[in-house]
């Protein structure tokens, strides 16, 4: 079992550790930790007091080989209620993926009801440690409690919880917390019973605030597909009910996998 965080930062580049693999393929990273990497350096560079990462846009542009990674990020646009900033990620390879955030400026909340408001899910928070993968060639190297049956008819529905920092020895913030997780839309929304045959392309996270505590749930909340082609949605919650929702689109993938 890894004790160490999945990156090793030396100099300008970030260094994966061999749990930063992916499902895929034994040396290759993992989507997910390159939407945590543009997060945390998007956030590092370029935060703002009143501020609220609103929106997170992560392009996967290829995948990448087990190799050292740098981030680089430029402000688009800066005005007095919106913030948007940029972040390339690449190895010595090139270029394999990108990201783009929106910061909003948090103001008085309208009053009134809204004519919908997504309600908090019935699932109370794991009691118990979870249940250990048997049989796959690839273990998540994060804490998933799966809480419908894999693949099975219907809204599918996991609490998730990181067991390991990003870089180093430092603390995930709650804005790199649901980055990292919302990646999981991808096989929440587009798994079947025979396994998962699609392969996400990108996912786009949108946050009405941030996650509180350890624990995020990600809720399937819609899939559809023609041609090889889908798209796939998800809701995300804390323990305090919703926060935000994840979009992703996919291209099928001859190879499943079970996630």
């Amino acid at each position: 079992m890894p004790t160490s965080a999945f990156f090793t930062k030396k100099r300008d580049e970030l260094v994966p550790a061999p749990h930063a693999r992916g499902p895929w393929s034994p040396d290759m990273l993992h989507g997910r930790l390159l939407g945590g990497l543009a997060a945390r350096a998007l956030e590092e560079r370029h935060a703002g007091p009143g501020l609220h990462f609103a929106r997170l846009t992560v392009d996967l542009f290829r995948n990448s080989p087990m190799l050292p990674v740098t981030v680089e990020t430029a402000v688009v646009r800066d005005g007095r209620r919106i913030r948007v900033a940029d972040a390339v990620i690449s190895t010595d390879q090139g270029v394999i993926g990108r990201a783009s955030a929106v910061l909003l400026r948090r103001g008085e909340q309208p009053e009134g009801e809204r004519s919908i408001v997504t309600p908090a899910w019935d699932e109370p928070p794991p009691a118990q440690p979870p249940a250990e993968a048997e049989g796959e060639f690839w273990k998540p190297p994060f804490d998933l409690w799966r809480l419908t049956e894999w693949g099975a008819p219907g809204p599918g529905r996991v609490w998730m919880r990181e067991r390991y920092p990003l870089v180093d020895d430092e603390p995930l913030t709650p804005f790199v917390r649901a980055a990292l997780a919302a990646d999981f839309a991808s096989p929440l929304s587009n798994v079947q019973a025979d396994g998962l045959r699609f392969i996400n392309a990108d996912y786009t996270m949108t946050l009405a605030r941030l996650p509180e505590g350890e624990l995020i749930g990600v809720e399937s909340t819609g899939h559809v597909s023609t041609g090889g082609v889908a798209a796939g949605q998800v809701t995300m919650h804390d323990t305090a009910g919703p926060l935000g929702f994840c979009v992703v689109t996919a291209v099928a993938n001859s190879v499943a996998t079970n996630g």
